[in-house]
């Protein structure tokens, strides 16, 4: 049984296409590619046409490694597929870790393989274009400065994700602590945004009195912990990694996640004195439809919650695949035989 697959590509029921490291990073792809892709990602979920069901975690009980397993299907690109993701040595330093993610990708129109892909540049760019999201929909009217906290990957590529959605801004600031993620930042911002600038600051609560849209991407080491007293009114704090204190969600006039199953599992660090939680106001697929409000008042402080959905990377790993797939990477392996 064969089928042309993506971009005219050969697919049939007993070999698979292996996208590598290497082939994903060299894929060409604009932050506005990626941006609508995600963002039609959310409308199909939020139209029921797709199925995002809650991811399964297995976790031993001395924490030592973290394995996810996520299955989604998004009903506009008619594709079914299985993220997985484990990491290995939690509680050793960063670089003395093992960490895998890989994303299987099935045409559910063909009923054939499309590829296994690793999932790293998935979910790297997929954030990123969230955050941009969240920013459009969620930010004051005329918001014209933004912080970014964090100098790593979500960090290098928070800003020209947020320039594509809200080119207004005109005041970017960046916190980090790392001479070599601060440079890389810069540098991928003159790639992207040959013309604009950033500041580096050294005070983040001060930073934050001047922003309008506050971006917390730091690892869990960063001194940064933005707290509530020093964010404006009318202010949008997304949360990806670290950088803001548990009183900017609880005492945030709104708050928006991605989805509020998942912020009530990963999240658990935001949690006040008593392990509790507030309420979700909108989830942001809802939002991104229009049958929510992002914001309801220009003054609001608004906290959003950014947290991955599986069919966010299903859709940008299958816009990756046909691009790889056209390029004629990636290595078939007669799996099934």
């Amino acid at each position: 049984m064969t089928d042309t697959g993506p971009a005219g590509h050969i697919s049939d029921d007993r070999t698979l296409t292996l996208l590598s490291t290497a082939d994903v990073a060299g894929i060409a792809i604009t932050p506005a590619d990626v941006v609508e892709t995600v963002e039609r990602a959310y409308r199909t979920l939020a139209a029921g046409r797709s199925d995002n069901p809650r991811k399964l975690t297995v976790k031993p009980a001395d924490g030592h490694s973290v394995a996810y397993a996520m299955l989604g299907r998004d009903g506009t690109r008619d594709v079914v597929a299985v993220k997985t993701s484990y990491k290995h040595g939690l509680h050793r330093p960063r670089g003395e870790q093992h960490y895998y993610t890989t994303l299987t990708l099935y045409d559910d129109r063909s009923g054939l393989p499309v590829a296994m892909m690793d999932c790293g540049r998935i979910g790297a760019l997929r954030t990123p274009a969230v955050s941009a999201l969240l920013a459009r929909t969620c930010a004051a009217p005329g918001a014209r400065s933004a912080l970014v906290i964090g100098t790593g990957t979500q960090g290098r590529l928070a800003l020209p994700f947020l320039l594509t959605t809200l080119p207004g801004l005109q005041h970017l600031m960046l916190y980090g602590t790392h001479p070599e993620g601060i440079a890389a930042v810069r540098a991928q911002l003159r790639t992207d945004f040959p013309d604009r600038s950033v500041e580096v600051v050294t005070d983040a609560d001060k930073a934050a009195a001047a922003a309008d849209v506050v971006l917390a991407t730091a690892g869990p080491s960063t001194p940064a912990a933005v707290a509530a007293p020093s964010l404006r009114p009318g202010s949008l704090a997304v949360l990806v990694g670290h950088g803001l204190a548990p009183s900017t969600l609880h005492a945030a006039d709104r708050v928006v996640a991605t989805s509020e199953a998942q912020m009530r599992v990963t999240g658990t660090d935001m949690a006040d004195a008593s392990g509790a939680l507030p309420a979700v106001d909108a989830e942001f697929p809802a939002v991104i439809a229009g049958t929510a409000a992002g914001r309801t008042d220009p003054g609001e402080r608004i906290f959003a919650y950014n947290s991955g959905l599986v069919v966010t990377d299903i859709a940008l790993g299958h816009r990756l695949a046909q691009l790889a797939l056209a390029q004629g990477l990636g290595t078939r392996v007669p799996l099934w035989r």
